[in-house]
């Protein structure tokens, strides 16, 4: 039974989560001036930063060790696989009744699985065992981010934060990757995953410092049973499954074909992912911060479409300014998972958002480990440029095959219980 304390701590973060939600919020800046959301977004910027750094650090050492398009590829997203299994398995900790310090835990958890990288002389096959670790401690932490997002920020400046969340992941990638290409004539692969490890270490104490305590949570237990019985009802939803659907497979195939990047040009690599992130902030800027939410609805196919069909291009081997060009275009596609993730927000009962939305993300990132997996098979059959293009069609087709779902999917709203 608790406390009468932690009944009056209770009651007190109700009224200020409330409080904080009521809270009216019209631009970037205003959503930075709360020191909840600021937190959040720090620490996840760092955490960005931290991942795409180790992320090239360690695709580059396999490369250089093997020379084999599918083990690069699978190093650089391989992580992605693991989440499935905490969406699977312990994402129902999302919703759990102290979301700070669960957050702050699985920072550590990751933390200690990106130093491990940094040892010398670990075996390739250790190193691929090492991305588990992350990558499912990541999963959870991303479910648990979101929950905490979704109760800091108004329901109206959600979409707002997410495309700042969003501008920034390709912003941190810029920088990650175009550090991570100039690192790597200067450092060794451990010294890059040391600075990974320093950043990890650096966004788990702002979390800390900065983020409060929720108990605006369920009350039930959370668990395998739980966390199995919100899924059944997620994925037994034919609305909200064909946006998982359309939330996942076409860009982590587009992901799989930028994993094939170092294959396709290894010095050329850095730029092109750099050029893709770029892209991706340009398209969530415009997207987010210009367009009403029914504009974005209407765009999203659109969007889903530029995703995909530039990288055809790459079957024609164009000379290096028209493929910079074609993947900077190609990364504002991405900002179709706006509206559909604020399509799925308001299907979402508000007792289960922080697992859902975890399990939209490690959906998201295991698609990710797959496109890899798919386009690096492709490769060592195919030409990269001709795998790249080839996996594209592939990504364009479950588009279009799929928007009857979609569009039927706005008029299958879900009956949000009162919690």
């Amino acid at each position: 039974m608790p406390s009468d304390t932690s009944s009056s701590t209770t009651s007190s973060s109700k009224s200020n989560a409330c409080s904080s939600r009521a809270t009216p919020t019209t631009g970037y800046r205003a959503l930075l001036r709360g020191r909840e959301f600021a937190g959040l977004y720090f620490g996840f910027t760092l955490t960005t930063a931290a991942t795409t750094l180790s992320g090239f650090a360690l695709g580059t050492l396999v490369n250089h060790r093997t020379g084999s398009p599918f083990l690069t590829a699978v190093s650089m997203y391989g992580a992605s696989f693991a989440t499935v299994l905490g969406a699977l398995t312990l994402m129902s900790v999302a919703d759990g009744g102290r979301p700070r310090r669960t957050l702050v835990v699985l920072q550590c958890v990751s933390l200690a699985g990106v130093a491990a990288q940094a040892v010398p002389g670990t075996p390739l096959a250790a190193r691929f065992g090492l991305l588990l670790v992350p990558g499912f401690f990541q999963s959870l932490g991303n479910g648990v981010r979101m929950g905490l997002l979704a109760e800091v920020v108004p329901d109206s400046a959600y979409t707002l934060a997410r495309s700042l969340f969003n501008i920034t992941s390709g912003g941190m990638s810029i920088l990650g990757y175009a550090a991570g290409a100039v690192l790597v004539g200067f450092l060794s692969p451990q010294g890059i995953f040391i600075a990974a490890a320093a950043l990890t270490a650096t966004g788990s104490v702002v979390v800390t410092a900065t983020v409060r305590e929720h108990s605006i949570r369920l009350t039930r237990r959370p668990g395998l049973r739980q966390t199995w019985t919100t899924n059944i009802a997620l994925f037994s939803h034919p609305g909200r499954r064909a946006l998982l659907v359309n939330l996942w497979v076409p860009n982590g195939l587009i992901v799989g074909c930028e994993a094939l990047f170092i294959p396709y040009d290894l010095e050329l690599a850095g730029v092109l992912l750099a050029a893709g992130s770029a892209g991706m902030l340009v398209g969530d800027l415009a997207v987010g911060r210009l367009l009403s939410a029914d504009r974005r609805r209407r765009a999203a196919f659109a969007l889903r479409l530029l995703l995909a069909v530039p990288f055809l291009v790459f079957a024609l081997h164009p000379p290096t300014p028209v493929v910079v060009a074609v993947v900077f275009g190609a990364g504002a596609g991405f900002a179709a998972t706006l509206p559909l993730q604020e399509q799925l927000l308001a299907m979402t009962p508000d007792a289960e958002r922080g697992q859902v939305q975890g399990v939209e993300s490690a959906g998201r990132m295991a698609w990710q480990g797959i496109g890899a997996a798919i386009a690096g098979g492709a490769a060592q059959q195919l030409a990269p440029g001709t795998a790249i293009s080839s996996v594209a069609a592939v990504s364009v087709a479950v588009t279009v095959l799929s928007r009857p779902s979609v569009v039927r999917s706005r008029d299958l709203r879900a009956e949000v219980a009162d919690v």
